[in-house]
């Protein structure tokens, strides 16, 4: 086991995406990301904090494109992590 991947580790790492995604650069993408990582972070294994962590690398344009369905989503990003932040948001947005 990696030292990165040990309780402290992990904590250090939802730390940094949990700020990561609170300060994207646009407003909108802070919303998305900040309240899918304040609620989703604590939960995630290694494996899907590194899919966090790539998606995270995405252009804001691009990701938010991919999001609201403007775009078709590149294989390398569609994953099971991506459609679950698909799905808190759209769960998030009704009444």
């Amino acid at each position: 086991m990696d030292l990165k991947d040990g309780p402290a580790g992990l904590d250090e790492r939802r730390r940094k995406l949990r700020y990561r995604a609170w300060h994207r650069g646009t407003r909108e993408m802070d919303l998305v990301l900040g309240r899918f990582a304040d609620a989703q972070l604590v939960a995630m294994s290694a494996a899907e904090l590194d899919a966090f962590e790539a998606l995270m690398e995405a252009p804001d344009p691009d990701l938010f494109g991919w999001i609201v369905g403007q775009a078709p989503v590149p294989a390398t990003f569609d994953g099971a992590l991506f459609r679950r932040l698909v799905a808190f948001h759209a769960g998030a947005a009704r009444p």
